[in-house]
């Protein structure tokens, strides 16, 4: 098998609903409760008190030893191995070997969801859970426990060994018999799975992601998930007038390469109106001739996390029964340094003739997603364009680790990627498009200039403006967020795969152009 070949990947849990409650199902090699914080100390939610029973165990003992109190993602470990419990149908059966008692907080949906990630990481290489913390939750609790579990579990190898360990493979979400449940479940499953998607691909090295590897997951995917799917090479992206992406990916023997995914609901007509994603594909970036210091190119393997979410985010929108067409666009590729490079006072000529003084080479991303979205305002007359990229440090600088920055040139589109935000869990925060530093992005020889200096993320967006034209046009900057540099709630060490849940928290509602047209 070739060096570069991707070695089988662990899966996420399996899940599975149950009316019963933890101790009428058999089989389990570990029960999970939600501890609630009360006011005179810990409480234990459905199931627990039978569970206590059946197996002899004083459940609340155990809180009280460990000075538990509920708070969200506490854990507490009651070994019960042995031990036999007589409550289900077919009379004695042998007993979970681990009782796992997990706090819940206010059991918001934020509090499920990262206890969902704390049942996960305590139960790996385990075969079987079967847990009643999904039913004390509310309205979209379930979902975000479920998507917790899943992403909490996330792992990546490369070992010739094979992975170090795996997620549990099944969790009964036990005490669970309401209205919608497995429709819920449903969407979680699309939800999570999108997001394990993105991290994968964000995850995977640069010596085998390559700008054409990176078209060709999203032509696999595309065929399962009945996308129609094309992908420009060097020599149409050359004929077609895409100078941004092959200025940027001019230097390296990686051919660039531009993917385009197209999505369209059961019974659309020919009015129905289009939405455009683009997603920065940037598979390797060194900086270029403005190369980054070697500790900057740490990281660098994730530059696309941006079209990985674009890629994620179309695979699942069947499964969240996106209403309207969507078409996500990719450009794809790799920094690199040659003779070929782009250098400081290029001009270069974006898709349909804008030109852009290249000042930064390490200012690249910017330079594909204008060619991305020329194309889209020109060819695909969408009702709404938001592009989505790790783009800049300064966006750090500005919101820290966790919470990623959007643009909006549109309330109603704004509107929108606040709610998704809000409903994901993917935390975002309004940046201000400051007309005043429009004259950081000029240029004295070209239309614009792509290193506009300081205020750098403002500017990055006054950039690429100019290319959405009068289109409602979102902005999403995720650089702050594109990293977990340690497990916590939902993220685990390394590229976040940030974003696929916010966009189909937004394009699987029931009306995502409200407001917009």
């Amino acid at each position: 098998m070739p060096s570069t070949a991707l070695p089988p990947q662990v899966s996420p849990p399996e899940f599975a609903l149950s009316p019963a409650l933890p101790h009428q199902i058999g089989g389990a090699e570990v029960w999970a409760f939600p501890v609630l914080p009360g006011e005179d100390g810990p409480l234990l939610g459905p199931g627990a008190d039978e569970a206590g029973d059946a197996l002899g165990v004083d459940l609340l003992a155990a809180l009280e030893v460990s000075r538990a109190t509920g708070r969200t993602g506490e854990l507490t470990t009651v070994p019960v191995a042995g031990r036999a419990t007589g409550d289900t149908s077919d009379g004695a059966s042998e007993g979970p070997g681990l009782v796992l008692l997990i706090g819940v907080g206010d059991a918001t949906t934020t509090d499920l969801r990262r206890a969902g990630a704390a049942l996960a990481r305590a139960t790996k290489d385990r075969g079987n859970v079967v847990t009643s913390l999904a039913s004390i939750a509310p309205d979209e609790g379930l979902g975000a426990f479920v998507v917790g579990a899943m992403l909490g579990s996330f792992a990546f190898h490369w070992r010739s060994s094979g992975p170090k360990e795996r997620p549990v493979s099944r969790i009964v979400l036990a005490g669970v018999d309401g209205d919608g449940a497995d429709d819920e479940l449903a969407r979680a499953i699309a939800h999570g799975g999108a997001g394990w998607r993105s991290r994968t691909l964000a995850t995977v090295p640069a010596n085998l992601k390559t700008p054409a590897w990176l078209a060709e997951q999203a032509v696999e995917v595309g065929e399962h998930a009945g996308l129609e799917v094309q992908v420009w090479d060097d020599a149409r992206l050359k004929a077609e007038g895409f100078g941004g992406i092959r200025a940027v990916g001019g230097a390296s023997v990686n051919e660039p390469r531009l993917i385009r995914m197209d999505y369209t609901p059961r019974g659309a007509t020919k009015r129905m109106p289009t939405v455009v994603l683009v997603g920065k594909g940037i598979t390797f970036d060194t900086g270029g001739l403005d190369i980054k210091p070697s500790e900057g190119m740490l990281t660098m393997k994730r530059d696309m996390s941006g079209g990985g979410a674009v890629i994620a985010t179309m695979a699942a929108l069947r499964d969240v029964d996106c209403p309207i067409r969507v078409v996500g666009l990719v450009p794809a590729a790799e920094n690199a340094i040659s003779g070929s490079a782009m250098r400081p006072g290029d001009v270069i000529t974006h898709f349909g003739g804008r030109t852009s003084e290249v000042n930064n080479t390490d200012a690249e991303g910017r330079l594909v997603l204008a060619d991305a979205m020329a194309y889209a305002v020109s060819e695909l007359a969408p009702a709404a364009l938001v592009d989505i990229a790790t783009l800049t440090g300064a966006m750090k600088v500005s919101l820290g680790q966790w919470t990623g920055g959007y643009f909006a040139n549109h309330e109603g589109l704004a509107d929108q990627v606040r709610a998704a935000s809000a409903a994901s869990g993917e935390n975002t925060w309004r940046m201000p498009l400051v007309a005043d530093y429009e004259d950081k992005v000029a240029s004295g020889i070209a239309d614009g200039d792509n290193a506009a200096g300081g205020a750098g993320a403002i500017t990055a967006a006054l950039f690429l403006q100019h290319f959405a034209g009068d289109v409602p046009w979102a902005h999403i900057d995720f650089a702050s967020a594109a990293e977990s540099p340690t497990d916590r709630h939902e993220w685990t060490a390394g590229p976040s795969g940030w974003g696929p849940r916010l966009l189909l928290s937004w394009l699987g509602s029931d009306d995502p152009l409200a407001g917009i047209v």
